[in-house]
């Protein structure tokens, strides 16, 4: 997958990354914006599959409890929920099985391959790596909400650097694999 293409296909929580902190007004905001890319990207079928209905489920039940009802909790604690709704999604895509990314992968793979064990075991193990990350990410941001041992940016930069992590790694792993597989033995 190219590398434009996986950080369009988290462009939701990008976008709510990116503007819904400092106010309540931006968390709304963030939370609108995340929810109506969502929509768009799952009507034009660049974002789909299990984790899109996770991400639609997240922001549309986010933006009722923050918009509506001005949950404190949730509020306080969107960050460990971001994080533990993808971390969520992505294990449950790989006890079913169905792993996420295979929404994705077929799309860079011809269709001769999409049930072999090779490449549902490929993608099994990628989006392993990112259900870890997220797991990761979510302790992070209970341990920024906690002021742990560490300031905020440190979590910050710790998250950002799983997720950079994460995103080389599936870029790398398929050539990776593929070149282990064609290894004489």
């Amino acid at each position: 997958m190219e590398f434009l293409k996986l950080v369009l296909s988290f462009a939701p929580w990008l976008a709510f990354l990116l503007i819904g902190h400092g106010s309540l007004e931006r968390l709304i905001l963030g939370l609108a914006v995340a929810l109506a890319l969502g929509v768009i990207m799952g009507v034009m079928r660049i974002h789909r599959g299990f984790i899109l209905w996770v991400g639609l489920t997240f922001f549309s039940l986010a933006l009722v409890l923050v918009a509506v009802f001005h949950n404190l909790w949730t509020i306080r604690h969107m960050g460990v929920l971001a994080n533990a709704a993808l971390a969520l999604g992505a294990w449950v895509g790989v006890a079913r099985e169905k792993p996420f990314t295979l929404d994705y992968a077929r799309d860079h793979a011809p269709e001769a391959l999409w049930s072999s064990p090779a490449f549902i075991r490929g993608n099994m193990i990628i989006t392993s790596v990112w259900a870890s990350a997220f797991s990761a990410n979510a302790v992070l941001a209970w341990m920024k909400m906690e002021h742990l041992l560490a300031p905020d940016l440190a979590w910050e930069i710790a998250s950002y650097a799983i997720l950079l992590a994460t995103a080389v790694f599936t870029q790398v792993y398929p050539a990776h694999a593929k070149r282990r597989s064609a290894a004489p033995t």
